[in-house]
């Protein structure tokens, strides 16, 4: 960890920030949009498949997903994944508006806290790229730290999608949420990587066939990340609120991606200890202020004063 930095020689990654902050307001509706018309299509007796609503959901989520491809490679992925909160917080309006989930005091404070700890995140952001070549994503790919983290989630993604989730996935909400994600801890390195090893497959000189397989796995990986991660966020909406989903959701997602970047990308590297700490607080303030938005959905809340 760096003890001086030159603040006049490094800068924000602001074009990395604004997309990733415009993917996160995008991406805050999809859950409600998709839960919207699975509640349609239920009250109609068909198939969620076939209903306009949850097609725009779907469609938005593709297009959240494209702008954090594109935010990840421009940007640490320590500062993309929490201004996350930002999307649960618009998701949190749009559903007391759509989906008439009541948004009380609590809520409203968790809000404030996402947009404050957010502004925290961006302020104290790693200004520089820890991995930047794909000679130094094969080496830190094959680190066996993260070889043994990558088996452990395997690992543990297969006894809760073969066992635990068809007994316990629909009265469990934690069930779908942990599936989804650990499976964050792949599909964000796999983003980040692929802009990387793009550079050398798609470059004007010469491709290697290792640079190509590299790119092709990668590709695989998020690919198949994605789609399970869609299969079982729809199987959550099915059974529980949008709310107390995507704010769960994001706390359990942001502490794996953030966790899975560590040790791959080795960004806090990049951080001098005031801003690792500040880090640290603003990450704190944003799972406050999602953790409170969660239990605003529950909470039953009266000024009236208890009479003598």
């Amino acid at each position: 960890m760096a003890v001086n930095s030159e603040p006049s020689s490094v800068s924000l990654p602001v074009a990395g920030i604004v997309i990733a902050i415009v993917s996160s307001f995008i991406n805050g509706s999809t859950f409600v949009l998709q839960k919207k018309g699975i509640l349609r299509s239920r009250d109609r007796g068909g198939s969620y498949l076939a209903d306009v609503v949850w097609w725009t959901g779907t469609l938005s989520m593709v297009v959240g997903q494209i702008g954090n491809f594109l935010a990840y490679n421009v940007a640490p992925a320590v500062i993309v994944t929490p201004l996350g909160a930002l999307g649960v917080l618009f998701g949190a309006v749009l559903a007391s508006w759509i989906l008439k989930e009541h948004l009380n005091i609590l809520g409203k404070l968790g809000c404030i806290l996402c947009c404050c700890g957010s502004v925290v995140l961006i302020i104290h952001a790693p200004k520089t790229a820890a991995v930047t070549s794909r000679l130094e994503l094969e080496e830190r790919l094959f680190d066996p730290v993260f070889v043994l983290y990558a088996l452990l989630v395997v690992l543990l993604l297969v006894i809760l999608i073969v066992w635990i989730a068809p007994a316990h996935g629909t009265s469990n909400i934690m069930v779908y949420v942990a599936i989804c994600s650990l499976l964050g801890s792949f599909t964000v390195p796999s983003s980040k990587g692929l802009g990387l090893v793009a550079q050398d497959v798609f470059g004007e000189g010469p491709s290697s066939s290792g640079a190509l397989a590299l790119f092709l796995g990668l590709l695989g990986t998020l690919a198949v990340s994605i789609l399970i991660q869609f299969f079982f966020i729809n199987k959550a909406l099915e059974c529980f609120s949008s709310n107390t989903f995507e704010a769960i959701y994001y706390v359990t997602f942001t502490s794996t991606v953030i966790l899975a970047s560590a040790l791959l990308f080795r960004e806090w590297t990049a951080l001098t200890l005031t801003d690792s700490l500040a880090m640290l607080c603003g990450l704190a303030t944003v799972c406050v202020g999602v953790i409170l938005l969660r239990i605003s959905q529950e909470a039953l809340i009266t000024w009236k004063k208890k009479a003598d």
